[in-house]
């Protein structure tokens, strides 16, 4: 694992086993049981572009265990993540905004260095982009509202 990770691929939420929720890499699936054994230390960001991230359940303890969480235990200071299934047609345009934001921001403060404490306003500003762009139906709301930021 690295200090910022940016997964844009397939996931799954297992709601009956949610330690074996996980991610669809080129290689085979990576479940959160084998994330969750990493330790990494002083990691910032990760941002998880893929269907039910953050998903969770109703029956499981606050609904907290899913892949988003799974990032914050491994250690990462902040996770974006999406609630529910996501459109691949938007998917790297909010991505894309995301980062614009965070690298202005960065050059803003002299040198140039991204900053995971601004991810937040960053997925905001993405997400608010893209708000722009579809319009106010509830079809655009669907798709814009599911990307979620957890931690600082």
């Amino acid at each position: 694992m690295y200090k910022w990770v940016h997964l844009a691929c397939h996931a799954i939420q297992t709601t009956h086993e949610p330690l074996r929720s996980g991610f669809f890499l080129h290689d085979g699936r990576l479940e959160l049981s084998e994330v969750m054994k990493q330790n990494i230390p002083q990691c910032e960001l990760a941002f998880l572009s893929a269907c039910q991230t953050s998903t969770g359940d109703e029956k499981l303890s606050e609904e907290a265990v899913h892949l988003a969480a799974g990032m914050l235990a491994v250690g990462y200071q902040g996770v974006v993540s999406t609630m529910w299934a996501i459109k691949d047609k938007h998917a790297p345009d909010v991505a894309g905004r995301f980062y614009e934001y965070l690298v202005k921001k960065g050059k803003n403060g002299g040198a140039s260095r991204l900053d995971s404490a601004n991810a937040a306003y960053a997925l905001n500003h993405a997400t608010q982009c893209l708000r722009k762009k579809l319009g106010d139906t509830g079809e655009a709301l669907l798709t814009w509202v599911p990307y979620v930021h957890f931690g600082l």
